[in-house]
C-alpha cells in the first residue's frame, strides 16, 4: 500500500482467536488506547441481531440473498460460514478503504480462516494471534455469556483446538493471561511496526 497515514503507510492489522480468548475486550481498549490510529472493519454477517447489537456498529446485518450477490461480485475480502450454523460473515472490501479514508489502520477482528486469507491478499498483513491462557478458560468465558446452546458450546471448543493448532501461521502470539499485559504486548507490536 502507497497510502499514508498519520505519516505512516497504511496497514492492514488482524486480530485472530480462539471463542473466549477476549478479543472483544482486547479491540476495544486497543481501538481507545492504541498509540497508532486504528478504525475497525466491521464484519457483515447473515446471522440475526443478538441483543443490544446494532446494524453498522456491531456488524453490517445483510440478509442472505444479498450477502450471496455481494460474494459473488467480489465485494469480499473474506467470508466464511461459521460453526455449522448456517450464517456467514465477512469483511467487505469497501472498510479498509473506509479505514483509508479516516486516516488509520485497517484493524480486522477475523477468525482465523479469514485471516489465512487475508494474508494471502496482504502478506504485508500485521498478524496477531491471540491466545487464551487455557481451553478451560474459554470454556468458562463461552458459558459465562449465557448466549449459546451446548451444542454451540462443544462445536466452538472443538474449534478453539483447531484454531490453536494454525497459531504459528500468524507473525505474532500473545497470551491474554492479563488483560493489561496483552494489551501492552500489542501496542508494542504496533509501534514496531509504524518504524
Amino acid at each position: 500500500m502507497v497510502a499514508e497515514t498519520q505519516g505512516l503507510p497504511f496497514r492492514v492489522v488482524v486480530l485472530s482467536g480462539p471463542s473466549g480468548s477476549g478479543k472483544t475486550t482486547i479491540v476495544e481498549r486497543l481501538i481507545r488506547e492504541s498509540p497508532i490510529k486504528l478504525v475497525k472493519c466491521i464484519s457483515a454477517t447473515t446471522r440475526p441481531k443478538r441483543v443490544g447489537e446494532t446494524h453498522g456498529n456491531s456488524y453490517y446485518f445483510i440478509p442472505a440473498e444479498e450477502f450471496a450477490t455481494r460474494k459473488a461480485a467480489g465485494e469480499f475480502l473474506e467470508v466464511a460460514e461459521v460453526f455449522g450454523a448456517g450464517y456467514w460473515y465477512g469483511t467487505l472490501k469497501s472498510e479498509l478503504q473506509r479505514a483509508q479514508t479516516e486516516g488509520g489502520w485497517a484493524f480486522l477482528e477475523i477468525d482465523v480462516q479469514g485471516a489465512l486469507r487475508v494474508m494471502e491478499e496482504y502478506p504485508d498483513a500485521v498478524t496477531i494471534f491471540l491466545e487464551p491462557p487455557s481451553i478451560a478458560v474459554c470454556e468458562q468465558r463461552l458459558r459465562e455469556r449465557k448466549t449459546d446452546s451446548e451444542e454451540t458450546i462443544q462445536k466452538r471448543l472443538k474449534k478453539v483446538k483447531d484454531e490453536l493448532m494454525l497459531a504459528d501461521r500468524y507473525r505474532y502470539r500473545v497470551v491474554n493471561d492479563v488483560l493489561d499485559h496483552a494489551v501492552g504486548q500489542i501496542q508494542e507490536i504496533l509501534l514496531q511496526q509504524a518504524e
